[in-house]
């Protein structure tokens, strides 16, 4: 339960009672204005003695809870900081305010680069979900934060703080821009109210422990567990290899439309979550080194249905253990993310997949399961998640599309949507290795410059000279093209690998357009980015 501020009430009371004995007397029954001096200055004063005594009030207050550690009670919401890149941490942090919302305690989710150095200042409670893009960097969406508020030295003595830090551990700098907000926060006199939480990859162990340090927030009512959107059965409809005869690995069309007949609303950027499942091979080379009977019912399912989406840990993990002690054990496999290829208007959910392959020369594993495991027909366990992030601009401005390979995708269903509204300001700039095979969807992108609805069409085919040329080069080539979009209003969104692509067109931005421009690019919004 919420504490009152009874003292604030009473003063409130007290001040509008004088204010209304002052300038609203009842004259014989009659409200009427008394304008005398004297009443004018006594209502003055009661006003400026409750105001003050307020302000002095709050502080104590604010003081307190923050030294004692005090669950929330103010009558403001309770701010829950979000830093994404994809839409994800976002996601979290609204499901965090609704849960605290439910527990009585009013919450909201704010982009982290809306928080001043002045509202941290003023801030007794705030909680932070904070993703890591790339190798270790802050998302996109918080540059301005970072340039100007966490580059500064600021008095926080009096916030107390949660932060939950999203990351990945395929990746050498595992949670870094939440980690460094961790310190920083600690560095400026805030104090943590639980030990910082980090999650690799959505597990939902870590984020089951976020839900409950949420406890501390509202004296000991029950936070509501999250109720996380569903996946869908999708069927695969249609699988298509886009560049056989490719020097790269295979590339994939996949077309599902959902099982129950009802499309789901998404806009162009936005994310499809798949759940992966584990190929036959695998299962039946597993049972066989494990001895175990996958037909053994485990609670609802068979032991195989349920090693189908989980984890399979290794045979030496599980000895002596049954069926029913193995399956009570496992864990469900990750979802993966993919960028979404076209509009709920095409009538079906398109990706491009590269197949990609272990060492040992098997597929991946989720990729591996749409390309190579799941057939036509089959069902795909599937969630849509919102990135605004990668939204197309609202306004009819210029779009300036880059990317590589599979990062087509996202590029694509920008460009459809792009078509769809009659906007015809686009240039696409596209990189891949040879156009004789890798020019995914080159008809489709060719009908578009030929109709007009693509302005230009850049492509960088780096196999296909002696001296290797990748889309930053055609940037390079068109400089004078690009400083006179980014002069008419243009934004960019770049979609495809992290690794040499994107950094790659983010040095020639900046040397073309300069560090100032690409900086005030990326903090406008003009400058997004979907790499993986």
């Amino acid at each position: 339960m919420k504490r009152r501020h009874v003292s604030g009430h009473l003063l409130t009371c007290l001040a509008l009672t004088a204010l209304a004995l002052a300038l609203l007397p009842l004259n014989d029954g009659i409200w009427q204005w008394n304008l005398h001096p004297a009443r004018i200055a006594w209502a003055a004063a009661s006003t400026v003695v409750f105001a003050l005594a307020w302000f002095i009030g709050a502080r104590v207050r604010r003081r307190r809870r923050a030294s004692t550690g005090q669950a929330w009670d103010s009558t403001d919401a309770l701010p829950v900081f979000f830093a994404s890149q994809t839409g994800y941490a976002q996601s979290l942090a609204e499901q965090t305010a609704e849960s605290l919302g439910a527990a009585g305690v009013p919450a909201r989710a704010v982009p982290l680069d809306q928080a001043s150095a002045e509202m941290l200042g003023n801030l007794s409670h705030a909680l932070f979900i904070a993703s890591t893009a790339g190798e270790g960097d802050p998302p996109d969406t918080v540059a301005r934060f970072v340039r100007h508020v966490l580059s500064q030295p600021l008095p926080l003595s009096g916030l107390r703080y949660g932060l939950l830090a999203l990351g990945d551990r395929h990746y050498a700098n595992f949670c870094a821009f939440g980690q460094n907000l961790d310190t920083w926060l600690r560095q400026q006199g805030a104090r943590a109210l639980f030990s910082r939480i980090d999650v690799d990859n959505a597990d939902p162990d870590a984020l089951a422990r976020w839900q409950a340090s949420l406890v501390g927030l509202t004296d000991g009512n029950d936070v509501p567990v999250w109720q996380t959107p569903p996946f869908r059965a999708w069927r695969l409809a249609r699988r298509v290899e886009l560049n056989p005869g490719s020097l790269g690995e295979p590339v994939f069309h996949l077309e599902l439309v959902p099982t129950d007949g009802t499309m789901p609303a998404w806009r162009a950027g936005d994310i499809a979550e798949i759940q992966p499942r584990n190929g036959a091979a695998a299962l039946t080379r597993w049972l066989q080194d494990t001895g175990l009977n996958g037909n053994v019912d485990v609670g609802g399912d068979t032991l195989l249905e349920r090693l189908a989406r989980s984890e399979l840990p290794h045979p030496a993990e599980i000895a002596g253990q049954d069926e029913q002690q193995v399956g009570a054990a496992l864990r469900e496999l990750q979802a993966r993310d993919y960028s979404i290829a076209s509009l709920p208007a095409d009538g079906h959910l398109d990706l491009l997949i590269r197949q990609g392959h272990r060492p040992d020369g098997s597929p991946g594993l989720a990729a591996g399961w749409l390309t190579a495991y799941a057939h036509v027909g089959d069902d795909i366990a599937v969630r849509v998640r919102a990135n605004p992030n990668f939204h197309a601009p609202e306004p009819d401005v210029p779009l300036i599309l880059i990317g590589n390979g599979t990062g087509l995708a996202g590029l694509r269903a920008l460009l459809r949507e792009r078509i769809a509204q009659a906007r015809t300001r686009n240039w696409l700039v596209f990189g891949e290795r040879q156009r004789a095979c890798d020019f995914l969807h080159g008809d489709e992108l060719d009908a578009a410059l030929a109709q007009g609805q693509l302005a230009h069409l850049d492509l960088a085919f780096s196999r296909d000279t002696p001296q290797r040329v990748y889309v930053q080069h055609r940037l390079i080539e068109h400089a004078s093209r690009l400083r006179a979009w980014i002069d008419a209003g243009a934004m960019i969104h770049v979609c495809g690998s992290q690794a040499g692509m994107a950094g790659g067109v983010d040095a020639a931005l900046r040397d073309i357009l300069g560090n100032d421009c690409v900086q005030q690019l990326i903090e406008s919004g003009r400058y997004r980015r979907d790499v993986y």
